[in-house]
């Protein structure tokens, strides 16, 4: 079955501005996230995907425009079942205030029984992003072959959950796997059963196929991802994937 290469949107104004965007639209990349955008047609440049497939929020479909404009041949698909995670009420309120309400020690600890209020849960969350994995999958192979390689761009919480799924994680220890903006993690997916293959650079790349050096950062603030950049260390059990770094699976 074909490898799925997962970018994270890049640093975006809600990520800079400590605010759960949710699926709050016009909610952009911001100068950093641009520069970490533009950077990723140059670490995909070993590779040979057939297909590029987004979220359908501003933030995804601006990160992935570099990658288009230096392939210009690479179809772009919008799938709605990698859209992020809605966070119904919590949308677009601050972090910091979210971090004092009862349900965040759920969501953090216990999100397979986590649902936001006038939103979805968790594990519903994770049901749609697997399935339109799985979805694709599917078609790519039958298109291409079961060599092929193709990119998804969606968000942290998708993406972890997405990852947890390979690794056979249950929900409940999704929060452990961290991914920053404009990571890339591949997940090769065989008859039998997925494998994280981790994240690198283009000195690195692939990173099931040369060494490279293990990096991360320290977690950021629960859900909505960090405001990104940084380089720290593996910490607290989490699986930690920066920009340009290799990190194994937990």
């Amino acid at each position: 079955m074909p490898t799925l290469i997962l970018v994270r949107h890049g640093r975006s104004t809600a990520n800079t501005a400590g605010v759960l965007a949710g699926r709050t639209p016009g909610v952009g990349l911001d100068e950093r996230g641009a520069e970490q955008a533009a950077a990723l047609p140059a670490r995909l440049s070993a590779l040979a995907p057939v297909l590029a497939v987004s979220s359908p929020l501003e933030r995804c479909r601006q990160t992935l425009q570099p990658l288009l404009d230096a392939r210009p041949d690479l179809p772009l698909h919008t799938e709605d079942r990698i859209s992020e995670c809605d966070y119904g009420h919590w949308s677009g309120r601050k972090l910091a205030e979210l971090a004092d309400e009862p349900l965040m020690s759920v969501v953090q600890q216990h999100p397979s029984a986590a649902a936001f209020p006038g939103g979805e849960s968790m594990r519903a969350m994770q049901a749609r992003a697997v399935d339109a994995v799985r979805d694709w999958n599917g078609r790519v192979e039958a298109a291409h072959g079961e060599d092929a390689t193709y990119v998804m761009c969606s968000h942290g919480d998708i993406i972890k959950s997405l990852v947890a799924d390979a690794l056979g994680m249950h929900l409940d220890l999704f929060q452990r796997v961290h991914v920053d903006p404009c990571s890339v993690t591949a997940i090769r997916y065989t008859r039998l059963r997925p494998s994280s293959c981790g994240s690198a650079t283009p000195a690195t790349w692939p990173p099931w196929r040369r060494a490279g050096t293990r990096s991360g950062r320290t977690p950021p603030p629960p859900l909505g991802g960090p405001r990104g950049g940084r380089r720290g260390r593996r910490r607290r059990g989490r699986a930690v994937i920066a920009p340009g770094s290799r990190v194994d699976a937990p």
